[in-house]
């Protein structure tokens, strides 16, 4: 029914791993979506909306959901049909630098004239590296490009100069790398929706698809929403490439840019229109400071949401917070990032850091006793300073603190824990990533061809791109599946979860193991050795298929527990038929009305352009 200029495409981790079947493992265990990383970035959502604001028809196709969803799923003919006059991919996160490219070269073949953009995190810190590629026209650096692509969108529609385009790295006329300004870095987003649910819903009656823009597999059975409370953070921990130095260095933005109370409780409207699932608040409130938390929750209070909300923590809280959570919700949860029960790895930086063992199960108390439903408790194997005694140590401690809670509040305790490995690459910008050596870190690779090539690896142990002075790539395996064993035990013996399921996950820890033995004995066999580089893409489809023909595995079912374990329950997961009925009205008049925009708006544009040589379209 309606044009497309430009068309938003998220690509899964592999192209194509419906015939590339690697044992990815763990490693998204603890997030939403599988390991084909199938939930795009949200960011994706608020440019289209945009861009949309400003007269583009933006068009989002999730195609690692559309694979991952239907076997038969033609990747080639969705691109080689499309009319769209731009192209777009995400390459916000490291794991996907294999199908982002992919895809561009998809696109290329069939459109070999129409520009490629590319953005994300991942993007940006390697954009000199990404435009390289022939299949890439365009990056966009930074964490807000809202505006810079619509004014790279303006400029290629012949309304101003590629070189005033601020963020934009690209090549010219003669192939030469050009790298304007990174100087878009707003203070404040509140300028756009993030994630914009409108968007997407206007987006499924607009194209007539409600597969396109799914978020990730299930959501339908389990729709899951979030409120980004900010871009940036003002944590530094030294693993995480989204921390605050990590943001500096990438995106030039020295401090967080907020979304404000109000407009949070905006979103919250919006999703609770559509929605009567949980709302997960990303980053912690306090981060914004005390009066930035209190107002948010001063308003929830007053909406009587019945919708759950999960927060997360990135420091201990007392009685006084966590009883203004309660009193603001409904029904509320946590989700606590600990990464170690060792009090001095985790002083080495980051969330807890300066905290006590003591400090954390208190917090853990406190939630307790202010009607907290759920606490989920990260630990993470491959930290600085940790040894595989210290990695599992993460058992015992947990066992010791969940049968305090539960001689205190009564069984089943409401803490569940959770380890998963630093896995499968470092974090581009991290402290680790940009100083290993200091960290204790030997860096096997850091070129985005090698990450690239990693990613095909036959397991997810071959994709690990380091090792510590303290663990190997070995001890780090062994380490992820022993406390993966050691927790499943707990949670079946604190009544965490049903015997089904710790029946189920014992299965698949004892199959992960054997798989991965069984690929070991092949690599050495074939290499004589163990690869210090990414194993060949040629090779690594030799061993793939010596390992399918001897065992019946399809690559996705080594996980270390259920993806149910990490969700809340639910009465009902959308609203009431009158009130989707509603909203569905809205929206559709709202999609079928033209977008254009306002003589104020495009003023506003105007000023903010004039100078640079950029005009609206």
């Amino acid at each position: 029914m309606f044009k497309t200029d430009i068309l938003f495409l998220h690509a899964p981790s592999v192209y194509d791993f419906r015939k590339h079947k690697a044992v990815f493992g763990p490693i998204a265990d603890v997030i939403p979506s599988t390991n084909v990383f199938e939930m795009y970035p949200v960011g994706l959502t608020s440019i289209a909306e945009y861009l949309e604001g400003r007269g583009y028809r933006a068009q989002l196709i999730n195609l690692a959901y559309r694979m991952l969803s239907d076997a038969h799923y033609d990747v080639e003919k969705t691109i080689a049909k499309s009319k769209a006059r731009f192209f777009a991919l995400d390459l916000h996160w490291l794991p996907h630098a294999h199908g982002s490219i992919e895809i561009a070269r998809l696109i290329k073949k069939y459109h070999p004239q129409k520009p490629v953009i590319m953005g994300g995190l991942t993007a940006s810190y390697y954009h000199r590296e990404l435009v390289q590629y022939d299949c890439v026209d365009y990056v966009l650096r930074g964490d807000s490009v809202e505006e810079p692509c619509c004014c790279l969108l303006n400029a290629l529609s012949g309304n101003g100069d590629l070189a005033q385009v601020p963020n934009l790295t690209y090549k010219d006329i003669n192939g030469l790398v050009k790298e304007n300004e990174l100087s878009h870095v707003p203070s404040s987003i509140n300028y756009v929706s993030i994630p914009s649910y409108q968007y997407v819903v206007s987006s499924i009656l607009r194209y007539g698809s409600i597969h396109n823009p799914m978020p990730y597999m299930d959501w339908v059975k389990y729709p899951m929403t979030m409120l980004l409370t900010s871009r940036g953070c003002t944590y530094n921990c030294a693993i995480c490439g989204g921390g605050r130095e990590a943001y500096k260095k990438i995106c030039a933005r020295s401090n967080p840019a907020f979304r404000s109370p109000a407009k949070l409780i905006e979103d919250v409207r919006t999703i609770t229109s559509f929605t009567k699932a949980p709302i997960f608040v990303v980053h912690d409130l306090r981060q914004g400071g005390s009066a930035y938390a209190n107002e948010f929750l001063d308003r929830l209070s007053r909406e009587n949401v019945e919708n759950e909300f999960v927060f997360e923590l990135f420091r201990p809280a007392g009685d006084e917070f966590l009883g203004r959570l309660q009193k603001a919700t409904a029904k509320y949860s946590l989700q606590v990032s600990v990464e170690t029960q060792s009090e001095s790895i985790r002083s080495i930086g980051g969330k807890f850091s300066r905290y006590s063992n003591e400090d954390i199960n208190n917090t853990m108390r406190a939630a307790l006793r202010n009607g907290c439903q759920k606490i989920d408790l990260f630990f993470i194997i491959g930290l600085p300073r940790q040894s595989y005694e210290d990695a599992v140590g993460c058992v015992d401690y947990s066992r010791h603190l969940l049968k305090e809670l539960r001689d205190e509040f009564g069984s089943p305790c409401r803490v569940v824990p959770y380890a998963a490995p630093y896995a499968p690459f470092l974090d581009p910008g991290s402290a680790i990533y940009e100083d290993p050596d200091k960290y204790g870190y030997t860096k096997l690779w850091s070129d985005l061809e090698s990450y690239r090539t990693a990613l095909l690896a036959p397991s997810w142990k071959y994709m690990l791109n380091y090792e510590t002075k303290w663990m190997n790539r070995d001890q780090i395996v062994a380490a992820t599946y022993d406390t993966a064993t050691g927790f499943n035990e707990l949670k079946y013996e604190m009544g965490l979860i049903e015997e089904k399921d710790y029946q189920a996950a014992k299965a698949g820890i004892v199959k992960s193991e054997m798989v991965m033995a069984e690929i070991d004995e092949i690599v050495e066999s074939t290499l004589g050795c163990f690869p210090r580089t990414p194993i060949a893409p040629a090779l690594a489809s030799e061993i793939l298929a010596q390992l399918h023909s001897e065992l019946d595995i399809d690559g996705t079912e080594f996980i270390l527990c259920g993806k149910e374990e990490m969700r809340w329950p639910i009465r009902r997961r959308f609203s009431s038929i009158l009130s989707l009925l509603r909203l569905g009205l809205r929206f559709t008049w709202q999609t079928l009305m033209p977008p254009r925009r306002s003589s104020r708006l495009r003023r506003k544009d105007q000023a903010k352009q004039a100078g640079s040589g950029l005009t609206n379209r």
